[in-house]
């Protein structure tokens, strides 16, 4: 096993993860905050190993995920995560990463690595934590199913950590006093809707429509420990 870290933005500065590079004796390169094509490519061109550990954000992680599914390296390459703010991050439960930053640490460098779904969206980028749509007015299904006809106050869509077929999707009506959640596990989840705000793990844009789907090939995840 050959690992390389990814320091992604303040990562290099604010949470210098000494562990990995010192006590594990791993080289580490420091990158942008959401490294794009021109970051992030020449090094997986020169890197030869097996697994990558990116410390930085969700959205840090979700940049180096697409890099890899864009050159064809997912399965080839393990992804370990240790987030900056273990607290902060959607992976962390969804993985069922351990908050300890020494047994993160382990986990990222030498856990055992299982396949997990990879969610695209139409947009061009991928989803590996969380997406959110805020206060959506329109239709939503997840696969043939009809997941929302009108108003929700919250819809919220995940890689599935069960499998399954691919995502799921969690949608929120009602006020604080009468909330209803229905949940939908499908392989695609789209939505048109008034224009509204919309997260992808943790990063906000505007949009009419969106669809998020599974990808033909998993994601290689670290995150049992050994």
């Amino acid at each position: 096993m050959s690992a390389l870290v990814l320091a992604c933005g303040n990562a290099t500065t604010t949470a210098r993860p000494d562990a990995l590079t010192v006590r594990h004796g791993l080289d580490l390169v420091e990158l942008p905050e959401r490294p794009g094509r021109g970051a992030l490519d020449p090094v997986l061109k020169s890197f030869a190993g097996d697994r990558l550990v990116v410390h930085g954000t969700d959205a840090d992680l979700a940049a180096v995920v697409l890099r890899l599914m864009r050159t064809d390296r997912l399965g080839a390459v393990a992804v370990g995560y240790l987030p900056v703010d273990p607290d902060g991050s959607r992976v962390v439960p969804l993985w069922g990463l351990p908050r300890d930053r020494e047994r993160l640490a382990a986990a990222a460098v030498s856990g055992e690595v299982d396949p997990f779904p990879l969610i695209r969206d139409d947009a061009g980028g991928v989803l590996v934590g969380g997406g959110v749509v805020d206060q959506p007015q329109g239709v939503a299904y997840c696969d043939d199913e009809t997941a929302l006809r009108g108003r929700a106050k919250r819809i919220e869509v995940a890689p599935d950590p069960d499998g399954g077929p691919g995502l799921v999707a969690r949608v929120t009506r009602g006020g604080l006093f009468a909330k209803k959640v229905s949940t939908h596990h499908g392989r695609a989840f789209q939505i048109g809707c008034l224009r509204t705000r919309f997260e992808r793990d943790g990063v906000p844009t505007d949009a009419a429509k969106w669809t998020w789907y599974r990808h033909t090939e998993d994601l290689r995840v670290a995150r049992g420990l050994l």
